[in-house]
């Protein structure tokens, strides 16, 4: 089975819809859509955003996290770590487009696939 595991501030950014008005909004609407790509698609996903924690939503197929840490990298390092830590990276598919973290999880073993290719996706359902 796989896994996707989403930068979730990466993807809401890299969409110029207005996410920055409200911010915490277009994380639930993230999360939302990537519980019907979930349930579509029948896999997990865990999603980590950087900043403090608010509810986000979530379900049984959507895992939502918030970085470990503040700062710069925050959720990208603890993205890595979660790579790294799996005990089969390779069924992991990571979405991101910050090409310094897909290279970080890609040596690791894991899929990458663009923030863009994602948006497609949830797009079509």
């Amino acid at each position: 089975m796989s896994e996707w595991v989403v930068d979730g501030n990466n993807v809401v950014g890299s969409r110029p819809d207005g996410w920055w008005r409200d911010r915490a909004a277009a994380k639930r609407r993230l999360v939302e859509r990537l519980e019907r790509f979930a349930a579509a698609h029948d896999v997990p996903v865990t999603v980590i955003f950087d900043g403090r924690p608010i509810e986000a939503g979530g379900g049984e197929r959507v895992q939502v996290a918030f970085a470990s840490r503040g700062g710069r990298n925050a959720a990208d390092d603890d993205i890595a770590k979660l790579v790294v830590r799996h005990p089969d990276p390779g069924s992991l598919t990571v979405v991101t487009s910050d090409r310094e973290l897909a290279a970080r999880v890609h040596d690791d073993g894991a899929q990458v696939v663009g923030a863009q290719t994602l948006l497609a996706e949830l797009d079509a359902l």
